[in-house]
């Protein structure tokens, strides 16, 4: 599993519980680009939506695999 380092950038984002919209302010892209790399986010972590994104996140920093 290797995440881009933009989609590290939304994931830590979406972690800290911003919407969407926040992340897409927040980096400067659209919406639309927000949920692109949210959707490639689940595909790769094999995840379906934000909670398991978020306990996924959790479990691969405590495992050491995601800082």
């Amino acid at each position: 599993m290797e995440l881009t380092n933009r989609e590290h950038e939304v994931l830590e984002l979406l972690v800290q519980g911003l919407s969407n919209r926040q992340i897409s302010d927040r980096l400067s892209i659209t919406n639309h680009t927000t949920k692109a790399h949210l959707s490639s986010i689940y595909e790769k972590l094999k995840i379906k939506n934000r909670v398991q994104a978020v306990v996924k996140y959790f479990e691969l920093v405590k495992q050491k695999q995601l800082l």
